[in-house]
C-alpha cells in the first residue's frame, strides 16, 4: 500500500468532503431517546441516520449496501455492508462502530457557539456530536476509501452506527439478533467512540466501566406540612434518604459497600495504571476544574486512576422534591427523589448489582417510610482481550509512522454498551477501541469540539489497521 497516497487522500477527503457533511450532521438536534420522550415524533434520530446514509452512499464504494434499519418502537441504525477487496487474505468481518445520537445541550455555550451550530476555529470543529461521536462514520468510510485508493486491502467491512448509545444502547441486543446473519463472523471490531488524554498518539481503551442508574424516591407524608408543626414528629424524607445512602456508600471515603459492585483488580491493570502515571502523568489524571482549596479523593495518582477505572463509584446526578432555595418555604416536604448513578468495574455483573441495590434500599426502611426504586439503566463494562501478534505489530507501526509516538493503552471511566455485547457474541474477535476524543473535548457538556488534525490521523490509523488485518 502506498502510505503517502493514503495520507494525502485522507487529508483531502476530510477537507473537501467530510467537513461539509459532518457540519450538517451537527445541525440536526438528534438528542438520544433517554432525553427526548417524543424522539420518534420529532424525527431527529431518523434524520441523522438518513443524512449519513446519503453521504456514505454517495462515496461509491464498490458493492457497498447502505440500509437504514428500524425495528418497531426502537431507535434506528445505519448498516453499511462493504465487500472485501479482491486481494484480501483475511476471513471474517471487520465491524466498525459508532453512534449518531447526542447528549442534550446541557447549559450555556460560549459566545458564538451553540450545540446545533457547527463552527470551525483554530483546527477545532465545535458542535454537539462532533467528537462524541458523529465523526466516526465519516472516519470509517474515508479509511475504507483510502485503503482501496492507495492499493491496500481490507476484509469485508460492516459499518454500524446506532442512535441509542447515549441512552445505554437499550435497543442493540434486539438489533444484534436481527442482524446476526448479516454480520457474519466478526474477527475485528474497531470502535471509534473512545479517546485519550492528548492528541499526540493513538490511545487504546483497555477497559470500560459498567453502570447502574436508578431513581430512588422516599415518601413520608401525603402532603407537605408546616415545618414548625411537623419537624421532630415526622422524620424528614431527606434524612431517611441519607440513611439509605449510607447503606450503599461510605460518606467518608466514597467506598461503595455493595459486594456485588466490587471486583478484584487484575494485576495487569494495576501495572498499566502505574505505567500510565510514570510515562504520562499529565494524562493519567484529568485536569478537572477544581475550585481553589478543593482536594482530590486521593493524593496517590495510581490509586486515583484505579478509582476511575476499576472501583465502583456513586454520583447523585439529579434530585426532585426540592424547591429552589430562593422560593423554599418553611415546609416539611412530603418526598425526596435522587437519581443515583453507579459506575461499576469492567467485570462486575450489572444486573446482579441492580438487584442488590434495589434490595438494600427497600428492605427494613427507617421509620417505615415508603421507598420506590425504578427507572433503571443497566449496562455491563468491558475488558479488552490481549492483541494477536498481527495487531500488536500493526499498532506499533501506526505509532511510529502516523503519530511518531508509541500507542498508549488506558482504562476509561465511562462505558460503551456495545463493546460488552460484542465481546460476549464474538469471543475470538480482536478489539481496537480508540477515537478522537480528548480529555478536554467537552463531550456531554457545553462547547463540545473535535480536534480536526487528530481526527485525520485517527482515520489514517484505522486505514492501516484495516490493511494489516486483511493481509493477516
Amino acid at each position: 500500500m502506498d502510505h503517502q497516497k493514503l495520507r494525502e487522500s485522507i487529508s483531502e477527503a476530510w477537507a473537501t468532503d467530510v467537513l461539509p457533511s459532518l457540519s450538517g450532521l451537527i445541525e440536526i438536534p438528534a438528542v438520544s431517546a433517554a432525553y427526548d420522550a417524543a424522539w420518534e415524533e420529532h424525527g431527529h434520530l431518523r434524520a441523522a441516520v438518513e443524512h449519513v446514509r446519503g453521504w456514505v452512499a454517495s462515496r461509491g464504494l464498490p458493492g457497498a449496501r447502505c440500509d437504514v434499519v428500524q425495528l418497531d418502537g426502537r431507535a434506528p441504525l445505519l448498516f453499511v455492508d462493504v465487500p472485501a477487496t479482491p486481494g484480501a487474505a483475511a476471513t471474517g468481518t471487520v465491524l466498525l462502530y459508532g453512534h449518531l445520537d447526542k447528549q442534550p445541550p446541557l447549559g450555556d455555550w460560549s459566545a458564538g457557539l451553540g450545540p446545533w451550530q457547527p463552527v470551525i476555529r483554530d483546527g477545532r470543529l465545535y458542535g454537539r456530536g462532533a467528537a462524541d461521536d458523529g465523526y466516526s462514520g465519516y472516519a470509517a468510510t474515508t479509511a475504507l476509501e483510502a485503503v482501496r485508493g492507495a492499493g491496500g486491502e481490507h476484509a469485508r467491512a460492516v459499518l454500524l452506527l446506532e442512535t441509542g448509545e447515549e441512552s445505554g444502547s437499550p435497543d442493540l441486543p434486539a438489533y444484534l439478533e436481527q442482524l446476526a446473519d448479516r454480520l457474519g463472523e466478526v474477527s475485528l471490531v474497531v470502535c471509534l467512540d473512545g479517546g485519550g488524554g492528548d492528541y499526540e498518539r493513538l490511545w487504546l481503551t483497555s477497559s470500560l466501566r459498567g453502570a447502574v442508574q436508578a431513581t430512588v424516591t422516599v415518601r413520608v407524608l401525603e402532603t407537605g406540612v408546616h415545618s414548625g408543626l411537623g419537624s421532630g414528629i415526622v422524620p424528614s424524607s431527606f434524612r431517611v434518604m441519607r440513611q439509605l445512602l449510607d447503606r450503599v456508600e461510605d460518606a467518608e471515603t466514597g467506598e461503595v459497600k455493595l459486594a456485588e459492585m466490587v471486583v478484584p483488580i487484575p494485576e495487569e491493570r494495576r501495572a498499566e495504571a502505574a505505567r500510565l502515571v510514570a510515562l504520562h502523568p499529565e494524562v493519567a489524571v484529568p485536569q478537572l476544574p477544581l475550585l481553589p482549596g478543593m482536594r482530590r479523593a486521593s493524593d496517590d495518582d495510581v490509586e486515583v486512576v484505579l478509582n476511575n477505572t476499576w472501583r465502583p463509584t456513586l454520583s447523585v446526578t439529579g434530585a426532585g422534591g426540592l424547591p429552589d432555595p430562593a422560593v423554599a418555604g418553611a415546609v416539611l416536604r412530603a418526598w425526596t427523589s435522587f437519581r443515583l448513578s453507579f459506575r461499576l468495574p469492567p467485570s462486575a455483573d450489572a444486573e446482579a448489582a441492580r438487584v442488590a441495590l434495589e434490595r438494600v434500599l427497600t428492605t427494613d426502611v427507617p421509620y417505615g417510610a415508603q421507598v420506590e426504586v425504578g427507572d433503571f439503566m443497566v449496562l455491563n463494562g468491558w475488558h479488552a482481550p490481549a492483541p494477536d501478534a498481527w495487531l500488536a505489530s500493526a499498532l506499533q507501526e501506526v505509532g511510529e509512522q502516523v503519530f511518531g509516538k508509541p500507542c498508549q493503552s488506558l482504562g476509561i471511566g465511562g462505558g460503551i454498551p456495545f463493546m460488552e455485547m460484542l465481546g460476549r457474541r464474538y469471543p475470538e474477535a480482536q478489539f481496537v477501541v480508540t477515537g478522537a476524543l480528548g480529555a478536554d473535548s467537552n463531550a456531554h457538556v457545553p462547547d463540545e469540539w473535535l480536534h480536526l488534525p487528530f481526527a485525520v490521523q485517527v482515520t489514517e490509523a484505522v486505514a492501516r489497521l484495516l490493511d494489516a488485518h486483511a493481509r493477516g
